[in-house]
């Protein structure tokens, strides 16, 4: 029997930092009321001449590099983002194989925004164990800043640019096989977190222009209440199901999208401060790219080894939902 392994992980984090202090200059905020509301410190910005496809490239890489493939084994490139380089074509991802100069391959991108990732891993773990591709690079790419509007003093000091990836493949050894991943959505809160403008239903106007429709906008405290009930629930669901505990998980990695939300689930979980991966004072919110993000983060302070349990756990717009249940098995 086929299955899917989660082989490496990169990610590439732009140089430019922009602290707390720095919103204190522009919108009328503190240090100490960000950190208090969401445990951010600072974040990364990305050049102005850099789309997501040139992070997910850098990210790319380093992954490919760590699992020690070639690039002509790659057989399909998917990119999870919301800041897409453009609106409607052609894809990230195909820009992504195009600036790692992969062979012709299968590319596209898929649109969950802060479960992207977890998203990309369910779709990996599919592909591969129905036979149809062998190696599977997936990327987690945001310039957020990119659909930010820094008079908003409610969102413009949450998020982040960065982006992540990783390379799943097929194996013959169980013990290795990705355990579970489960992905779901409700539309039915889509006015919770949303970008208005600039698609078919508010196509490209001087309206939508004028009233920053194409920004992000969020509805912070009913989102943080949504937030902790269903991330808190999907993975009692999936520990239940395999007949998991908080013990048999090394590393607790979630969404990076606030610490209170973060906290408050791993306490409801009974996981640990060791266990959980903490990113979001660094990096902010890098919604797909986060997830990755963190894992890299653990990854080169010699923390993730091979065999390491892993649980991510994600929830965002749409609004989407995952997690997904690994064990971390590098190529030996």
């Amino acid at each position: 029997m086929t299955y899917a392994a989660f082989r490496s992980i990169g990610a590439y984090i732009p140089p430019k930092i922009m602290t707390n202090f720095d919103f204190e200059k522009i919108i009328d905020t503190t240090d100490e009321w960000i950190t208090k509301r969401t445990g951010i410190k600072e974040r990364r910005i990305s050049e102005e001449n850099e789309a997501s496809s040139d992070l997910g490239a850098r990210a790319a890489q380093a992954a490919i590099d760590r699992a020690n493939i070639a690039k002509e084994d790659i057989d399909l490139v998917i990119c999870a983002t919301v800041t897409p380089d453009y609106l409607c074509m052609p894809s990230t991802a195909c820009l992504i194989a195009s600036k790692l100069d992969l062979p012709p391959v299968q590319a596209f991108d898929i649109s969950a925004a802060c479960t992207g990732f977890v998203y990309a891993v369910s779709m990996a773990k599919a592909f591969i164990e129905s036979g149809m591709k062998k190696n599977v690079l997936i990327i987690g790419a945001e310039k957020y800043t990119s659909i930010l509007d820094y008079t908003d003093r409610t969102t413009c000091f949450i998020f982040g640019d960065g982006a992540g990836a990783a390379i799943i493949s097929a194996t013959d050894k169980k013990e290795e096989a990705i355990v579970d991943v489960n992905c779901s959505s409700d539309g039915n809160y889509d006015d919770l977190i949303k970008t208005a403008g600039g698609g078919s239903k508010h196509p490209c106007s001087q309206e939508v222009l004028d009233n920053k429709m194409a920004c992000i906008r969020m509805k912070g405290n009913e989102t943080f209440k949504l937030a902790v009930k269903t991330l808190t629930s999907d993975v009692q669901d999936m520990m239940e199901k395999h007949n998991i505990t908080n013990e048999d998980i090394t590393h607790f990695i979630p969404h990076q999208a606030n610490y209170r939300i973060i906290s408050a689930v791993g306490k409801a979980l009974g996981l640990n401060d060791e266990q959980t991966v903490i990113t979001v004072d660094k990096y902010g919110n890098t919604s797909a790219a986060s997830i990755p993000m963190a894992m890299n983060y653990a990854y080169e302070q010699g923390k993730v080894k091979a065999g390491d349990m892993i649980l991510f756990d994600a929830f965002g717009a749409g609004l989407t939902w995952g997690s997904a249940l690994f064990p971390f098995a590098p190529k030996q």
